[in-house]
């Protein structure tokens, strides 16, 4: 809520300058001098329509009185330096700063500063925001989007002490639930990594692309941030940061996701695409970002953006937990400098008779981030360990997740990724019982690359949430938006399950699913081992390790791995070293 304003404070307001930083010969034909029109808002859906729909984005005095209410509303650090503070370190001089005096801090790992539609000099004034930020923020040791954000907020700010205030809080922000700018390389880190499961959950054509053209990735997608938050021209940017002032961290994965979209449609029409090193790739990105305003407008980005199915916040936020406690076990700290994180095939030591090092890459990049960090380890294979269910057992039980691999006398080759530990089907006794979560699923690598995963991810009416006992209801799943289709929300974790470990995507039991058979992930008993059901499996295997057979099903929604009964020439099953099962 925000509180009511005196007379004499709004007609001081409207004397202010907040265009004192502008190049207006940059602005199109956004309104300086007309009056502000309506700043304050008491009603919250009121408020996030007028965000999206660009309601501020041609009265330039309006939009930066609206930005200083939306941040002066957010809870902060009970001490927090503000614009008194700036004036009595830096100064508060409008004459023009040289940014030499100023040099950025390491934490921003080399990102540029990005003008947009400031005048030339105003760089200085960045530099010295950034400079003061550094000095009286000792917490924030990674923060690359920080010049974009600061270049940002000086389009609206009367003077940089008020830049450097409102920069302030959406650092020192700590309202529970709520995200703003990451401040660590630890969750710097952690975000791309989120924003790779999301890719490849919800963008599969356009991270598939990425998969064949870029020989990492991860590397690519490190710079996601950077495309929202310096890469995409001013117009589109502000409104972005219209609705991520309204709605908090999500937003930003959302455009992103879009402009992978957009990007994959791009390509698509220019022709085949060509792998090439990932600084290619990522160079190629970035340049499309720059210039994406010739064919596709703000308006149009954002609803891409707001149409996808994408879950809420609350997930988003297990997600992150999940794969910032995977960096920690890799020996990765909140203070500590960048240091780089890939996706750990190493070419020279793989070693399968199944599949090639690219092709275990290419399946390395389906698979979520947390585990794609670990090294492949061979934990059976027929070739050595005999075809045997009980050997099959032996060697995989206590490992969670596994891969496995399958290779046909007809030279076919198919597998599935598998959530959960093999020892979970002694639960069910002798009986034949699934188990597993909607993280698994399968695919074939020959004649063709596919993968199949849990329906409900692509069909996400088949469940819905189980929310009860949610002390928060999550903003997101009131979302008057109805494009905003949002997938069910994971319940809350209780006092006695640790977040981090719950299954982002999602273990059955946190839905209430219409059909049974959409959670049939995986089953083991002495006679086979079953991946998949419903009317069918995706993959049922003999207690010989030798035969097997492969069809439609209800878990996956998949068409045959292979021919539907098949012999099996080698079987491999891979786990993931530093992922055993605790």
């Amino acid at each position: 809520p925000f509180y009511m304003k005196s007379s004499e404070v709004m007609a001081a307001e409207e004397k202010e300058d907040f265009g004192v930083f502008v190049d207006w010969s940059q602005m199109g034909d956004v309104s300086r001098d007309a009056p502000a029109g309506k700043a304050e808002y008491k009603d919250p859906k009121e408020l996030k329509q007028h965000a999206r729909s660009g309601q501020w984005a041609k009265n330039h005095t309006q939009r930066a009185l609206v930005y200083r209410q939306l941040i002066k509303a957010l809870l902060c650090r009970a001490v927090t330096a503000d614009a008194a503070v700036y004036r009595d370190i830096v100064g508060n001089s409008s004459s023009k700063r040289n940014p030499a005096n100023f040099p950025l801090p390491e934490f921003v790992d080399g990102a540029a500063v990005p003008l947009y539609c400031l005048k030339p000099e105003a760089a200085g004034s960045v530099h010295a925001i950034i400079s003061c930020v550094a000095g009286e923020f000792p917490d924030v040791s990674h923060c690359p989007a920080l010049p974009a954000v600061v270049a940002l907020m000086l389009h609206w700010s009367p003077d940089e002490s008020q830049c450097f205030e409102a920069v302030g809080r959406l650092l020192a922000c700590n309202e529970p639930g709520r995200r703003m700018l990451d401040q660590t390389f630890l969750a710097y880190q952690s975000s791309c990594m989120t924003f790779g499961d999301l890719a490849h959950k919800y963008c599969p054509a356009a991270h598939k692309l990425i998969v064949a053209a870029a020989t990492d990735v991860l590397e690519v997608y490190a710079d996601w941030q950077r495309w929202v938050l310096g890469d995409l021209p001013f117009s589109h940017t502000a409104r972005v940061m219209d609705v991520f002032l309204v709605e908090g961290y999500k937003v930003l994965y959302r455009v992103a996701l879009a402009i992978l979209k957009f990007y994959r449609k791009h390509k698509a029409a220019g022709g085949a695409t060509t792998q090439q090193d990932s600084a290619g790739v990522k160079a190629d990105i970035q340049a499309y970002v720059r210039s994406i305003g010739s064919s596709v407008s703000p308006d149009k980005l954002l609803e891409k953006a707001f149409s996808i199915r994408l879950f809420s916040r609350k997930e988003i936020t297990l997600l992150q937990l999940a794969n910032e406690k995977s960096l920690q076990q890799k020996g990765i700290t909140v203070r500590q400098k960048r240091r780089n994180v890939q996706l750990a095939v190493n070419a020279e030591n793989f070693c399968s008779e199944i599949v090639s090092a690219k092709e275990m890459k290419e399946i390395w990049s389906w698979i979520p981030e947390r585990f794609a960090l670990c090294q492949p380890q061979l934990l059976f294979t027929t070739s050595t360990h005999g075809c045997s269910l009980n050997r099959f057992y032996s060697h995989c039980e206590g490992y969670e997740p596994t891969l496995l691999l399958i290779k046909t006398t007809d030279r076919e080759v198919c597998g599935a990724f598998l959530s959960t530990d093999w020892e979970e089907r002694k639960r069910g006794g002798n009986k034949l019982s699934y188990f597993g979560t909607g993280e698994c699923f399968v695919f074939r690598m020959k004649p063709e690359m596919e993968r199949y995963e849990w329906v409900v991810i692509k069909h996400p009416e088949l469940a819905n949430s189980a929310q009860a006992g949610s002390d928060q209801p999550d903003q997101e799943a009131n979302d008057a938006d109805a494009n905003s289709n949002s997938l069910p929300v994971e319940s809350p974790p209780t006092s006695t399950t640790d977040p981090a470990q719950l299954s982002p995507f999602l273990a059955a039991r946190h839905f209430h699913l219409n059909a049974r058979n959409t959670s049939m992930f995986m089953a083991g008993n002495v006679d086979s081992i079953i991946i998949g059901g419903g009317d069918g499996n995706a993959l049922y295997i003999d207690s010989e390790l030798n035969h097997g057979r492969t069809g439609r099903c209800a878990t996956f929604d998949n068409p045959p791995l292979c021919a539907e009964s098949f012999q099996i020439t080698l079987l491999e099953v891979w786990g993931f070293q530093d992922a055993m099962k605790t």
